[in-house]
Formats: C-alpha cells, structure tokens, sequence
C-alpha cells in the first residue's frame, strides 16, 4: 500500500448535485454566487440532458459543483443518510452579505460555526449553499455536510481515508429545522482543504432524490496509481468499490458508505482543458465520442442556455 500509507485524502474533488431548468440553476451558480462555468456536457447516461460544471477561475480540484438539471424533475428533500449542504470558503462575509442584500437575496445568518461566521442561502431548487468566512482556499469548498442517522460508521471510513476528527459543536445555528449535533473531520494531507461536517439532527424529514439535493460527493486523489491504492484500501475494510469509469475530465470510483451517503474518488488529471482551451472553457458544449455522431439530434434536444454575464 506504498501509495496510500502514511497519505491522505487532500480534500474535495467535487460535489455533484441535481436540479431543475438548466436556466435558472446558470443564473444562480453564476449570477448569484460568481462561479465560474467550466465545463457543458451531457448526462453521460442521458444525452438529452446537460451535465454543467462550475468552478473558480482556474476550475480546480476542490472548487466543482456539478448539476444534472433535469427540466422536469420532481422537489427532492434533504434528509439523513444524504449529504445536505455545501459550504465555500470567502475571505470577506460582511461584503457578500452585503451584495446579497443589495440583489435583494435572501439568506440566513449570520451565525457561528466552530468559531466561524458563516451565511446560509439555497438555490433555485432549495439546494443549501453555506458562505463560510476563512478556509484554505477562498472561494473553494470549505466543507459538505453529511445528514447521518449515526456517525460512528461512516467516521470510520474518512479515517481510514486519512480524516482526523477536528471538533464537535453541539449547539450549532443555521442548519436544519431541530437540534443538531456536528462532528468534523479534517484530512491530514498537508494541504488542508475541505472538511467533512458529520451531522445528526432531530428534524423530522425523510430524504427524497430529487431537484435541490446532493447525488454524491467526490474526494480527490492526485493520480491514477493513487486511486487504485486507495479503491484496494477501501475494498479491504469492507467497502465494495467500483471498477474506474472513466469521466472524460477524470477517472472515478465509488462506493456507498455505512451512512447511506454516495463517494467519489475522482483523479486530479487529465482536468477541464483536456479539450478545451483554459481561457475558453464551458463555452461550446462538448460531448463523449460516443455521442459525436449525434450531436445534431442533442443539440437539438438541450434546452438553449445563456451564461449571465
């Protein structure tokens, strides 16, 4: 295991989600919030359906949010075994909250979190997005919350992928409906990105897939060598891991965790420009070859979408 011995995790890769009308999911992720879109592709299983990524300025690693925004999707609801929120880093709260209020946008907060200030706002499809102040990485993710029915189990499995538990907060504000109760797991990686909220809460709400909830959540590894190191790891306390699948911008693996939550372990490399140029990305709608000889008919299908300036 000379790969993963006495390694990591280094955080997030990305965060993948599901939506409504690509439209309104554009005008938030990017109009709202200032990501960038850097990458509009198809639902590899569903090419009549966009698959948008979003990203900072260089769409790196630990700052991707991905959406299939399906036009006719049902209301999903936010419950436990499923990851419920999604945070970023931001160095100055007091401005965002400021823009906000300005763009008359409303939010929650702000309130205190493991001695953080932070603002909580939802998407078009009540999907809960988190503004923490400070982070490794302004503008990254920050950190995901996992809804649990018990932590034990799946706290087991971030620290076998190299996750250290970082504090409790038993009194946090801003979050569901009832009393909830947060552990954090921080990755020991040196880089020190994203953290894992591991939360359990008395709020009565069934989970429900559906537009405004998280599908899974992808951690990083730096190469292909690493992510087979860690998918033998895994395989060995227990966890039954897919083969590789190949995703174009990256290679992945997943596995169900005790929790009932979906990860992703997605490579660093080949990244977003493998097929277009930096300055340009997200610009043209790029497609698996497999669905080249299609394009007309997709392109046909795909609702028309605008990028907010």
């Amino acid at each position: 295991m000379s790969h993963t011995e006495n390694r990591a995790i280094p955080g997030l890769h990305h965060v993948t989600a599901i939506s409504g009308p690509p439209q309104d999911n554009l005008d938030f992720w990017v109009g709202t919030l200032g990501q960038r879109l850097v990458k509009r592709t198809v639902n590899f299983d569903d090419p009549g359906t966009y698959h948008l990524y979003y990203g900072d300025k260089d769409a790196a690693p630990g700052s991707i949010m991905t959406f299939f925004p399906f036009v006719d999707a049902g209301p999903g609801r936010a419950g436990a075994g499923m990851a419920s929120a999604v945070a970023y880093a931001i160095p100055d709260l007091d401005q965002r909250m400021g823009n906000l209020a300005e763009a008359a946008i409303d939010f929650d907060g702000p309130f205190e979190r493991f001695g953080e200030r932070a603002i909580a706002l939802k998407d078009p499809d009540g999907l809960r997005v988190e503004l923490i102040e400070g982070g490794a990485k302004d503008e990254g993710f920050h950190s995901v919350t996992l809804w649990l029915d018990e932590i034990a189990s799946t706290a087991g499995v971030l620290e076998a992928m190299g996750y250290e538990r970082e504090g409790e907060d038993a009194t946090a504000t801003g979050g569901t409906d009832g009393k909830e109760t947060r552990v954090r797991y921080r990755s020991t990686d040196p880089e020190r990105g994203s953290a894992v909220d591991l939360m359990t809460s008395d709020a009565r709400s069934i989970g429900r897939p559906g537009a405004g909830t998280i599908h899974h959540v992808a951690f990083r590894a730096r190469d292909e060598a690493e992510q087979l190191a860690w998918r033998e790891r895994l395989s060995a306390i227990g966890q039954e891991v897919t083969p590789v699948i190949d995703r174009q911008y990256f290679d992945a693996i997943y596995f169900r965790t005790p929790g009932g939550v979906l990860f992703e372990i997605a490579t660093d490399p080949p990244g977003f420009a493998v097929d277009e140029d930096p300055a340009h990305l997200g610009e043209a709608l790029k497609l698996p070859e497999k669905y080249e000889a299609h394009r007309t008919r997709i392109e046909q299908v795909l609702p028309e979408i605008r990028v907010p300036s």
